[in-house]
């Protein structure tokens, strides 16, 4: 006798759920990467299930949200993602993001504050002191920068010339919100914090350097991979995000 599996379901605006699990269950946030969408975390969904729920958050200008505008700056999309999806946050959530979803993904969680997760993994980027500096050869000229990341990422195309203008006006749109960020120093973080990159990913930043951004338990590693660890079709670090998240639940049972 197989067990149905639960359709995806949009919640809202910026919450999808690739394989919705039941009620109460850990969940772990996904941030797509520039120019991504909530497919990207559908293997992923699969694999950390059932005792870990994926929530992809939707973000403005493609896939169901195609007409909605993206917010000008990156300020702009940290606080409107951080309202948008912090009534879905337990106190044990964890944050997963990757390239410019890592960026985020740990801006949110500072955004959201008391509110936030218990930890972001933060994949394939360069620590937010570093971002404007290690990203300048991109975001100068978004046209090119969104060829370059094409490229890098290994994603695949579709031989259509409407559907590869499109996919590449959502990758510039990203970089030119991106470019916008500024870094603000102020008082590391307390959430733990996974840094993570592909051993594949040739212009990968050392993942070591994230180090700073918290004051909480940090761990860093070089996975096999690219610049994508999780891709459509591709689950990425599954084991070892579904046991980051079950020890943050863990965590969170022993303190209460």
């Amino acid at each position: 006798m197989t067990t149905a599996v639960a359709r995806p379901v949009v919640l809202d605006d910026w919450s999808y759920l690739p394989r919705p699990q039941r009620t109460g269950t850990q969940r772990l946030v996904c941030f797509p990467h520039a120019g991504g969408d909530v497919g990207t975390f559908a293997e992923l969904a699969a694999a950390v299930g059932p005792d870990v729920e994926v929530l992809a958050v939707r973000l403005p200008g493609r896939g169901g949200r195609y007409t909605h505008p993206l917010p000008d700056t990156f300020a702009e999309l940290t606080s409107a993602v951080a309202a948008g999806i912090g009534p879905r946050l337990g106190p044990d959530a964890v944050f997963y993001g990757q390239s410019f979803g890592a960026l985020l993904a740990h801006e949110v969680a500072v955004a959201l504050g008391h509110r936030g997760p218990a930890a972001v993994v933060a994949a394939s980027a360069p620590a937010p002191a570093d971002w404007e500096r290690t990203v300048r050869d991109v975001t100068a000229d978004p046209a090119a920068g969104a060829e370059r990341l094409l490229a890098e990422c290994g994603l695949t195309v579709p031989d259509d010339d409407a559907v590869r203008a499109m996919v590449l006006a959502v990758l510039r749109a990203d970089i030119a919100v991106g470019a916008t960020y500024r870094h603000r120093p102020g008082p590391p973080a307390r959430f733990a914090v996974h840094a993570l990159a592909g051993a594949a990913d040739s212009g990968a930043s050392p993942p070591g350097t994230w180090a700073g951004t918290t004051t909480g338990p940090f761990t860093s590693a070089v996975l096999p991979g690219g610049h994508l660890l999780v891709a459509p079709g591709d689950p990425g670090p599954a084991d070892l995000l579904r046991t980051l998240c079950l020890g943050a639940r863990s965590d969170h049972d022993h303190d209460s």
